[in-house]
């Protein structure tokens, strides 16, 4: 019996953290610093910041494809590889092989992942923007889905407090669609980039071009100083790890400050399945969990168990924790678990050519763009016929000694004539909302299994006629700023988007006032086991149009300060 007890109490922790990424680097952090003893879960292996990141000094002469898609990337890690993304020699360990991973389509959908120590943390785009009342209203204004059961002011606070932390560089800019945060210096805009602003403003009054705000620090605070983090290098190396620490990631900053407490357990190859939910204390009292290298079953136990592990992870262990009290998973008693999938909608714009500003280039490589806040359907205007909006991201650059490939000419001349810069081009690529809907969804399929002989999910969603609609849109208006900054051979594009693609994959257990329509309540909390929590992307309620991350990061530390107080007076 005493053997027993000892080792319950080994494996007993005030509270579990599952997964390590831009969410659950961030509760480890608020847990930890507010006093819990933490065990923090990642289901892959564990890269320490700077010697973990494998390709960051490499050269691309150093790359036996030069950094290519290989044969082998194509063939094990096939779905992030279509994307067309950043999967190449350089970045591919940072990508899971989806041959050991796999998952089923209804339709088409992209499951961009990472599993290791800070997830997607390591590999995202870093574009930080804040949802504001336009979003956060937007449901129940227009019938749509169900009601936020918050308001901006609930959580413009914690915005304020994860910018000052992460380091978000930005312009101030004083949009009420677009609210401002707590920013370090902007980059500067290039200098087409500035003629498009001053064009586009002149002639628009409602569109606004400004630089994009980005996570990485331009001028770092002493507490940023003293995580051993530097300001942007202007490599634009990011995929493969930023050994300067300069954009936000578990690995350069909310790990290193949870480490600070020695209140944190990190423990890698640890994949957890279920919840454990007790029936008599009606409250979960840990995880099960498969180790990834031993192939052993583990039980954890904790207080309070904060799910991270991205929004259809953290769907599936929800799904996958069935009881007498649960059959449909955990806190499904509205029956919502797993519907609603939303993502952003992209690969539409324009882009063309500047005859002018031959005598000017920039200096080193901006690991950003600008950015073009949302013009459409807001407050006071005429609405179109779709519902929601968009923004874009996009920038200027001259074309360099690659466009010698469709170019004719030979010889000593041509080279010579490579060797310079060519003509200013510039894009603007459009991001669009996704309405929630019902029968966009996700579930457990164990017709099928992965290399660890779990179950697989299986997703049913898709854009419909209100995304459609906004793509003419996101691609006319895109070409017509352009061609009012006096851009030639301006052509617009639509390359066809599917959910995941955009890597904003939310929505799968939405939060809200009414059990009987959400998952989970205005703190993050599952209505029906209050002492789990769940604060990545699949709490979203709507999807705005903006990047989500930083509204995780808040969120996320505001139950983290929520669960805390809650379990101090024994309510949990």
């Amino acid at each position: 019996m005493n053997l027993n007890i000892d080792s319950i109490k080994a494996t007993t922790y005030d509270a579990i953290v599952v997964g390590s990424g831009i969410s659950g680097g961030w509760a480890a952090k608020e847990l930890t610093e507010k006093g819990l003893k933490v065990l923090m879960l990642e289901r892959g292996e564990d890269i320490k910041h700077i010697e973990g990141y494998k390709t960051a000094m490499t050269d691309p002469w150093q790359f036996p494809h030069r950094g290519r898609v290989t044969s082998e990337i194509a063939e094990e890690q096939a779905v992030q590889a279509r994307t067309g993304y950043t999967v190449s020699e350089a970045t591919s360990y940072l990508f899971v092989n989806d041959k050991e991973n796999p998952y089923l389509e209804d339709k088409r959908f992209d499951w961009m992942r990472g599993y290791h120590t800070g997830g997607r943390s390591l590999m995202w785009g870093r574009q930080s923007y804040r949802l504001g009342d336009l979003d956060f209203e937007a449901n129940i204004k227009e019938g749509v889905g169900a009601d936020w059961p918050i308001r901006y002011k609930d959580i413009s606070p914690w915005y304020d407090y994860v910018e000052k932390f992460i380091g978000v560089s930005g312009s101030r800019d004083g949009l009420p669609q677009l609210p401002d945060g707590q920013f370090q210096p902007p980059m500067e805009m290039y200098c087409l980039e500035k003629h498009v602003k001053g064009e586009v403003e002149k002639k628009f009054k409602e569109r606004t071009i400004t630089i994009g705000r980005v996570a990485h620090i331009t001028k770092a605070t002493p507490q940023q100083s003293a995580l051993g983090r530097a300001q942007c290098q202007y490599r634009n190396l990011c995929s493969r790890g930023c050994p300067f620490g300069a954009y936000f990631s578990t690995q350069s900053a909310t790990l290193p400050a949870a480490m600070k407490t020695k209140n944190l357990t990190l423990r890698p190859h640890s994949i957890v399945t279920s919840v454990i939910y007790d029936e008599a204390k009606k409250k979960a009292t840990g995880v099960r969990v498969l180790d990834q290298l031993t192939k052993e079953e583990l039980t954890f136990n904790a207080k309070i168990i904060f799910l991270c592990a991205s929004s259809m992870a953290s769907t599936y262990i929800l799904m996958n924790s069935t009881s007498n009290r649960f059959p449909n998973g955990l806190g499904n008693e509205s029956g919502v678990l797993g519907h609603y999938v939303m993502d952003h909608h992209f690969r539409v714009g324009a882009s063309g050519t500047y005859e002018g500003f031959g005598d000017k280039y920039y200096y080193g490589r901006r690991a950003n763009g600008i950015y073009v806040p949302r013009f459409r359907n807001l407050p006071g205007q005429e609405k179109r016929d779709y519902l929601r909006g968009f923004g874009y991201q996009g920038g200027a650059s001259r074309m360099n000694w690659g466009r010698g490939t469709a170019t004719e000419g030979f010889g000593a001349s041509f080279k010579d004539e490579m060797t310079k810069p060519g003509p200013w081009v510039m894009n603007l690529g459009g991001f669009g909302e996704c309405l929630p809907y019902f029968e966009n969804k996700v579930v457990i399929d164990k017709s099928k299994t992965d290399k660890y002989g779990l179950p697989v999910l299986r997703f049913d969603a898709e854009f419909k006629e209100n995304e459609m609609k906004m793509r003419k849109d996101m691609g006319n208006d895109a070409a017509e700023m352009l061609e009012t900054a006096g851009l030639k051979n301006v052509t617009k594009n639509d390359n066809g988007s599917w959910p995941g693609l955009g890597i904003h994959e939310m929505g799968t257990a939405r939060m809200g006032n009414d059990p009987k329509q959400s998952v989970l309540n205005k703190f993050n909390q599952v209505h029906s086991v209050k002492n789990v929590f769940c604060t990545d992307g699949a709490f979203m309620v709507s999807a705005s149009c903006v990047n989500p991350s930083l509204t995780y990061m808040a969120m996320t530390a505001r139950a983290a300060s929520y669960a805390v107080q809650e379990l101090k007076r024994q309510n949990l």
